[in-house]
């Protein structure tokens, strides 16, 4: 990715905190997870973050402690290039067609998926309230960078010398370590996505290394094309095949039309003159610098306290104007622009459904290096009918699509949490192909191969090898990048200034949990 020119992305990290209360079954305690505070934060350390399992919640980023925490949450993904909509999905599309073009208003709710929003994980917990950073602004601008010491490479085998690199690098590799090394193939996935495939035990599901299975019927109807084809061939010139024969190679030697309809299919479909209802989708900027995300901002916080009060039965003063700007209008990241990027840039984003000029429903996204991140969804309770959680999410992976066609790395969408114990947040799992990501050594791995671990045990490594590690660990401390008194510096370097108790305990656990390579872009804010 090319660089936006931004600065280094500065984090807090507050350590595993004492448990909260869990909003999927409801234990006071149980949900248990590790946090920082996020100043300000690349797209592209974001990107990386939440391959690791991480999640924002306005400007607070957490992790759940797997196993241990009351309902573990795997990250999920879909594969957006390869999606096809089931036929619910398609119900949901044809529904909201028939609502705009003739007014129809049937209330039939979807069997198959809840009708509330997709993606609920950040009102499951309130602790971005309890966990907000108290430190002073000119505290987190960098004066400079120590040079007094080289870091030593603590990899004892390869006894190599690294110096430190200067502020300005810091910020340019932000942006540039994925361009470097990493770049991942157009469709494939990222650097830190690596996919498990393994053949599923007999009764388990299908085994993806086989071609799908085909029809009788088709099997049967396509050898009875090449026969007549063949006969067709050996005929004199002149001479007819018998009238139905005729037809039916007239019918099936065209190109076949009748694929299977595709999202866009229903959304980029022309509606009539005399149609009922006008539907525009405007993707906003999440800045208060922006025209459009002003103007609407009034309308768009009365619609999400409307949306708590009435779906998750929220007072007036859990959902004000403070609450909503801190929870889905501070966003720490850093937009950017890049050459290969989509033309909307990186960054997080209001995506706002306006029906004849009213807003009825806001997608939260967040648009990064190769992906397209769901952070929250929120509508008017009176167009419950027209099934916006699901319709919003299929939406959102056509989106993904097309950002695609400019951004190439671009090609999946995250659609936060599965939470295979708590069984109202399965639904997550119908978007296919997706994949969840292995809580240990955070490899990508199709949902087919987890659904069977899962059942037997709510917390489950995905990854089968059991000599596989994560790659990304930690493997040196004295790496980790620091900002002490306004002083950018290698952890080795403050270690030997800091006065009073060590911390390097919290150090580790923070550098373990963020991975090396962030470990070294990020500045971890010492006071």
């Amino acid at each position: 990715m090319a660089a936006g020119g931004g600065s280094p992305s500065i984090v807090e990290f507050f350590g595993g905190e004492d448990g909260y209360r869990c909003g999927y079954c409801r234990s006071d305690t149980g949900n248990l997870s590790h946090g920082m505070w996020a100043h300000s934060m690349t797209v592209q350390d974001y990107q990386d973050l939440i391959d690791r399992g991480w999640r924002r919640s306005g400007k607070y980023v957490y992790k759940p402690i797997m196993n241990q925490t009351c309902c573990p949450q795997y990250t999920i993904r879909c594969q957006a290039l390869h999606f096809q909509a089931s036929k619910s999905h398609k119900k949901v599309l044809k529904k909201m067609l028939k609502f705009l073009s003739k007014g129809d208003v049937s209330k039939v709710a979807s069997e198959e998926e809840p009708m509330d929003s997709h993606i609920e994980d950040a009102v499951a917990c309130d602790f971005p309230y309890k966990s907000e950073s108290q430190v002073s602004q000119s505290e987190l601008t960098p004066l400079g960078v120590d040079h007094t010491e080289s870091v030593q490479n603590e990899d004892k085998d390869s006894g190599e010398t690294k110096e430190e690199v200067n502020v300005q690098k810091v910020e340019s590799d932000s942006l540039q370590t994925c361009a470097a090394k990493d770049t991942p193939v157009p469709g494939e996935p990222s650097h830190s996505a690596k996919v498990v495939h393994a053949p599923p035990k007999p009764g388990k599901g299908a085994d993806l290394s086989k071609p799908l299975c085909r029809k009788a019927k088709d099997i049967r109807k396509e050898r009875k094309l090449q026969k007549l084809l063949q006969n067709q061939k050996c005929t004199l010139e002149g001479s007819q095949l018998p009238g139905g024969d005729q037809a039916f190679l007239l019918q099936n030697s065209k190109p076949k039309t009748n694929q299977p309809k595709t999202i866009e299919d229903f959304v980029l479909v022309s509606l009539p003159d005399d149609a009922r209802h006008k539907l525009e989708v405007r993707l906003v900027p999440v800045s208060f610098e922006d025209p459009q995300f002003k103007s609407s901002f009034n309308q768009s916080a009365t619609l999400f306290a409307k949306y708590q009060m009435s779906v998750h039965k929220d007072t007036p003063s859990d959902c004000g104007e403070n609450e909503f700007t801190r929870f889905l209008c501070d966003s720490p990241l850093e937009a950017e622009h890049a050459p290969n990027g989509p033309e909307c840039g990186y960054g997080s984003f209001h995506q706002q459904y306006w029906l004849d000029g009213k807003i009825i429903a806001v997608g939260v996204i967040d648009i990064l290096p190769y992906c397209v991140s769901s952070v929250y969804l929120y509508y008017d309770p009176d167009f419950s009918f027209l099934s916006l959680g699901v319709y919003s999410a299929l939406r959102e992976i056509a989106f993904t699509r097309q950002l695609h066609e400019k951004a190439p790395d671009l090609c999946f969408y995250y659609m936060g949490f599965y939470i295979h114990s708590c069984p109202k947040m399965r639904y997550k799992g119908q978007y296919r192909p997706s994949d969840l990501l292995c809580p240990e050594t955070y490899v990508w791995t199709p949902i087919e191969q987890c659904l069977p671990l899962l059942e037997n045990s709510k917390y489950s490594r995905f990854n089968q090898d059991g000599k596989a590690v994560d790659e990304g660990r930690l493997k040196e401390l004295g790496r980790v990048r620091v900002l002490h008194k306004r002083t950018v510096m290698p952890y080795s370097v403050y270690k030997k200034r800091r006065k009073g108790p060590s911390d390097e305990a919290n150090v580790q656990q923070y550098a373990s949990l963020v991975g090396q390579t962030c470990s070294e872009r990020m500045l971890l804010f010492r006071s």
